[in-house]
C-alpha cells in the first residue's frame, strides 16, 4: 500500500533530521521539497505542520522553517525527561520481557559490539538497542512517546558519540543495562538506564561544545527520495 505523499516527506524529512543530513538550525525550503517529490504545497505543509507539532522543526514567522536547534537549558530539560522515560522503560521490561523480547535485546547488544569502532553504525545500533527496550516495556503509550522524544534529542546523541571515549562507555553501559534487565532487577536496569542518559559531569561539557559547534541557520537542501 503507497503511502499518502504527505506521510513520505514527513518521514524521510524526519530520517534526514534523524539521521544527521539535516542538520539543527539547517532551513527547509518548501518549495524543493515540493519539486522533489513532484506535488503541490498542501501535502508539504502538512508534512512540515506535524514535525513541527513533534518538536522536529520550528516555524518562525517571516523566516522560514528550519530544523529545530535547542539551547543547553532546552537539552538538559529533554534529558532529564529522556531518563525517566527510558528508566521506566527498563523497569518495566525487567517484569514485562518475554524470551522474543531478551533475545532481541541481546541481538541489539550484539550489534553495538560490533560497531564499537565505528560510530556512524555505533550510532545506528545504539538507537536499536534502545528501541528493543521499549518494545520490551510493552506499555505502547510509553514506547510512543519515549519514541518522539528520542527522535528530538537525536541529532545531539549522535554528536555526543563523537567524543573520545564516549562510544567504550556507552557500551560499557549497555551491558550493564542488558544484564540487569535479563536479571529481572528492576531497581538495577532503571539506575543503569538513569545513569546512561542523563547528561551530566563531563557530559556535560561535551554537550555544551556540541551546541556550540552548530553552525547559524542556513538554508539547504538534501536528498529525500
Amino acid at each position: 500500500m503507497t503511502l499518502p505523499t504527505a506521510q513520505r516527506i514527513r518521514l524521510a524529512l524526519e530520517n534526514a533530521i534523524v539521521d544527521g543530513r539535516l542538520t539543527p538550525g539547517q532551513q527547509i525550503d518548501p518549495d524543493q521539497v515540493a519539486r522533489d517529490y513532484g506535488c503541490s504545497r498542501t501535502p508539504v505543509r502538512e508534512a512540515l505542520q506535524a514535525l513541527e507539532a513533534s518538536g522536529l522543526l520550528i516555524v518562525q514567522p517571516k523566516r522560514g522553517t528550519f530544523v529545530a536547534k535547542l539551547g543547553v537549558p532546552e537539552l538538559m530539560d529533554r534529558f532529564e525527561l529522556m531518563a525517566e522515560l527510558e528508566s521506566f522503560c527498563a523497569r518495566l521490561a525487567c517484569r514485562r520481557a518475554d524470551a522474543q523480547d531478551l533475545a532481541r535485546i541481546d541481538t541489539a547488544l550484539t550489534a553495538c559490539e560490533g560497531a564499537r569502532h565505528d560510530p556512524d553504525r555505533y550510532y545506528a545500533e545504539n538507537t536499536a538497542f534502545h528501541q528493543a527496550i521499549y518494545r520490551a516495556a510493552h506499555n505502547a503509550f510509553l514506547e510512543t512517546e519515549t519514541l518522539r522524544l528520542q527522535a528530538v534529542l537525536q541529532p545531539y546523541r549522535r554528536r555526543q558519540l563523537q567524543s573520545p571515549g564516549r562510544v567504550a562507555n556507552s557500551l560499557a553501559e549497555h551491558r550493564q543495562i542488558a544484564a540487569a534487565i535479563a536479571a529481572g532487577d528492576a531497581c538495577g536496569a532503571a539506575q543503569a538506564m538513569t545513569d546512561h542518559v542523563l547528561v551530566q559531569g563531563e557530559r556535560f561539557r561535551d554537550l555544551v561544545a556540541v551546541v556550540g559547534s552548530l553552525s547559524a541557520p542556513q538554508a539547504g537542501g538534501v536528498a529525500l527520495r
